[in-house]
Order: structure tokens, then C-alpha cells, then sequence
């Protein structure tokens, strides 16, 4: 009987004990939250003292510091390179209208250069048609002088001439002219005069006139008479030859 009570207690099969606390509840909540709080403090100790063994706070503000110079420093150097920038726009603007300003000086120089050839021409033509007023010794009356006819562009003839009336106490004269232009057309005689109404012509001293005519296609001119009529009569003619 003995036996089968100590294997009982020594077995599996042998009654549960229960081991209880003589500590209350609270009383130990309050002991781990002492010992909570105690490892929180030597952590948060722990953390601060590593930090300033390792010098990150101070390194990251020095490290701060000396990206705000570098910061400042690069704005003082763009704040200079946009003004060298300004400056040199500032002078590639005065130079391009130096430019402009001399292009436009060179093309009204230009201008000018080819105005005054102008005039020159026709300041030697009207001299060589003043020339001509002056009458031949003991002639007086009416004349033509200075018939002249060029060819322009192949098919154009410019004509001008100068009608002089001399001596003393003459009436104006009222007439027309008369052009009779002669050539080759096609191996044969050609002639034309104007067309429409012949011009009409006043004279007092001197008179000048002129005018063009275009030719017909292959015709070949060889010369150019004018006649200055007063009604029916025949008063001056001229003839030239090209």
C-alpha cells in the first residue's frame, strides 16, 4: 500500500501542485514598471553618450554650417555671372546697333553715291545741250540741234533733242514734230514714225523734248530723222544715223 502511494506521487500519474506567489498583483506590476523605466533611462543614457562619443551632433552642424557658406558662396558667384552675363548682352546690343546704324550709313551713303551720278549724267547732258544753244555765226531762225537716239534693252530707242529759236524780237512758235525712224526688218526696208499724234512743241528761245519708241521684233535701226512742222511747212530738220 505504501509502495503504490510513493509511485503514485512519483509518476505521471501522480496529483498536480500548484506553486503561488506570496507577492500580491500591483506589487508587481509597480516592481517591472520600475525596471522598465530603469532600462528605458539606461538606454536613453546610453544613446546620448554614444552620440557624443561619435561627435554626430556636432559634426552635423558643422557639416550644416559649411553647406550654408558653400550655399552663400554660389549665390555670390551666379549673382556675378548673371552680371557678366548682363554686361555682355548690354554690349552685344550696342554693337549690333553700331552695326545696324553703320549698314544703314553704309546704304545711304550707297544712296546718295548713286543720286549724284545721276545728276552728274544729267548735269553733262543738259551742258551739252546748253552747248548748243549757242547759234552758228549769222543763223538765225529756228533749228535743231543735239538729236540724239539710243537703244535700251534691245527693243526700246530713247530719243531726245533740242529745238533753239535765235535772234532777237521772235515770237513764241507753235508746232509739232515729226519722227521718222528706218531700218532692216527680215532683210528688207523698214521705216515707223510715232504713234498716235505727232508732238506738239512751244519754242520762245530753246525747247527740249524726248520720249521712246518701241521697235517692233527683229528690226534693225539705222537711223533717225525729225522734222519741226509749222502747219504743212517744213520749218528745221535733222538727221543722225546709229
Amino acid at each position: 500500500m505504501r509502495f503504490r502511494l510513493l509511485r503514485r506521487r512519483l509518476t505521471i500519474s501522480a496529483p498536480r501542485m500548484a506553486v503561488r506567489s506570496a507577492l500580491p498583483w500591483p506589487f508587481r506590476w509597480a516592481m517591472l514598471a520600475i525596471v522598465l523605466g530603469f532600462c528605458a533611462a539606461i538606454g536613453l543614457w546610453a544613446f546620448e553618450f554614444g552620440k557624443d562619443i561619435a561627435g554626430l551632433e556636432k559634426g552635423s552642424k558643422e557639416e550644416l554650417s559649411r553647406l550654408h557658406a558653400q550655399l552663400s558662396s554660389v549665390h555670390a558667384e551666379l549673382a556675378l555671372v548673371k552680371g557678366e552675363r548682363d554686361k555682355a548682352q548690354s554690349i552685344a546690343n550696342t554693337a549690333d546697333a553700331l552695326v545696324t546704324a553703320e549698314k544703314a550709313s553704309h546704304a545711304s551713303l550707297l544712296t546718295q553715291s548713286r543720286q549724284l551720278e545721276i545728276e552728274n549724267r544729267s548735269l553733262r547732258d543738259d551742258l551739252g545741250f546748253f552747248e548748243k544753244l549757242i547759234p552758228a555765226n549769222g543763223v538765225e531762225g529756228l533749228a535743231i540741234r543735239g538729236l540724239q537716239a539710243e537703244l535700251q534693252n534691245g527693243s526700246t530707242l530713247k530719243w531726245q533733242l533740242l529745238v533753239i529759236q535765235s535772234g532777237k524780237g521772235q515770237a513764241e512758235f507753235n508746232g509739232r514734230l515729226e519722227l521718222i525712224f528706218s531700218g532692216v526688218l527680215n532683210g528688207k526696208p523698214w521705216s515707223a514714225t510715232l504713234p498716235g499724234e505727232p508732238p506738239a512743241i512751244k519754242v520762245r528761245q530753246y525747247g527740249r523734248i524726248g520720249g521712246q519708241f518701241e521697235l517692233p521684233a527683229q528690226v534693225v535701226v539705222k537711223g533717225v530723222s525729225v522734222k519741226v512742222m509749222d502747219g504743212a511747212t517744213m520749218r528745221a530738220t535733222q538727221s543722225i544715223k546709229l
